[in-house]
């Protein structure tokens, strides 16, 4: 018997190529992209929403925002929370409605819808009333309103969706470690609370009981309460145990210094950027913003000698992460910059009513946030055994 041996090749044997392709093999497989970047983008969209009245605008943001979050999110509790917001911005354009006709509108308007019993009231109520003549432009003014607020929480809702919060608490500078478990803490308990709430409900059901009603909605608010206290209780053992708190030593001063910078650069950039966002932006509010976010930067690097964790596989900031985080900067500069030039068409007019029509330029910048559909990997989903495939052999004995 011969046996032949296999020849191997030394230029694809040397650690060159095995390197190389190993990185191929890593940018193949499926990745989360990083979450500071889901949320640069969706607060990119919500600075668009809130520069436009228009509603064919906020519907295209909100359908652009939807399919993001078809397309990029993943199987984990909080992804599935995109609902619970969408539910909720329905809930408060209702309210706004309900609000507008009950208490009248402060845009007036002549063209009279209907009319409901006044109620009269006190000297000392000028300016309220209840019930009385409703308008068509003060429903106009409202649903436009109430539409843009249901589109902010949609922003919100997809961040929430799309980035895991235990991945975005981990990629916080050290100098917000701590204020940021409190942010990531808040952040969890809605996603946290929704998938309490699917589970009783199907609970419920398989009791065969039934999961509406005000006794199934009161039923079930007990365990969701003593979920998240469990939760909170298990979440600070974790810290403990991992030695949350625990500091370096750093002189008086510098922590001072740090504190204060932080404090005084985030505070020129939010009014920094209240002066962008507002109607006519003010000619101090950029330099204001550069002078704030370096403020900022300088305290947080201080601030972050105090940090004596290390991290165990960052997240990488690879293009995907770049391409997201532009395009929702793009779509929110784009629609500033818009709403400048032609406020007409981002800000329909409800006196007189006029019939909103979808400007060309600002939709094509809207669809720009479609971006992060294509230019990002996709998650990693859970792979099924091979004992629940329905094609695997059964075992026989």
């Amino acid at each position: 018997m011969s046996v032949h041996r296999l020849s191997r090749d030394p230029v694809a044997d040397s650690p060159a190529a095995q390197g190389r392709s190993a990185a191929a093999h890593s940018r193949a497989l499926p990745r989360q992209l990083h979450p500071g970047a889901w949320w640069l983008w969706s607060l990119g969209l919500a600075a668009a929403a809130s520069r436009t009245t228009n509603p064919l605008l906020l519907l295209l943001i909100l359908a652009v925002a939807g399919y993001v979050v078809a397309a990029r999110r993943g199987d984990a509790p909080w992804s599935r929370s995109y609902a619970a917001f969408l539910r909720l911005g329905l809930l408060v354009l209702a309210a706004r409605m309900v609000l507008a006709v009950l208490l009248g509108s402060p845009v007036g308007g002549t063209h009279v819808l209907f009319t409901l019993p006044q109620v009269p009231l006190p000297a000392w109520a000028q300016g309220v009333r209840l019930g009385g003549a409703v308008t068509l432009e003060g429903v106009l003014f409202a649903l436009y309103e109430g539409l843009r607020l249901a589109v902010l929480l949609a922003c919100v809702g997809a961040a929430n969706a799309l980035a895991s919060p235990s991945r975005l608490l981990r990629s916080l500078p050290g100098a917000l470690y701590e204020a940021g478990v409190a942010v990531v803490v808040a952040m969890t308990f809605a996603p946290n609370l929704v998938e309490d709430v699917r589970r009783l409900r199907a609970a419920r059901r398989l009791r065969g009981r039934t999961d509406r009603g005000v006794r199934a909605v009161l039923s079930v608010g007990l365990p969701v309460l003593e979920g998240a206290l469990e939760r909170s209780v298990a979440l600070a053992a974790a810290m403990d145990s991992r030695g949350f708190g625990r500091t370096a030593p750093v002189p008086r001063r510098v922590v001072r210094t740090a504190g204060a910078l932080t404090l005084l650069g985030l505070l020129a950039v939010c009014s920094a950027t209240y002066g962008l966002l507002t109607a006519g932006s003010h000619p101090w509010a950029f330099p204001v913003l550069l002078a704030g976010a370096g403020a900022a930067a300088g305290g947080l690097v201080l601030g972050g000698r105090r940090s004596v964790r290390t991290r165990y596989r960052p997240d990488p900031w690879a293009l995907p992460e770049w391409l997201t985080a532009a395009s929702g900067v793009l779509v929110a500069a784009a629609l500033i910059w818009y709403s400048g030039r032609w406020p007409g068409a981002l800000a329909p007019s409800v006196v007189p009513p006029v019939a909103p029509t979808l400007p060309l330029l600002p939709a094509l910048a809207v669809l720009l946030g479609l971006l992060p559909a294509f230019a990002t990997p996709e998650p990693p989903r859970p792979r099924p055994s091979a004992s629940s495939s329905p094609s695997s052999p059964r075992s026989t004995r």
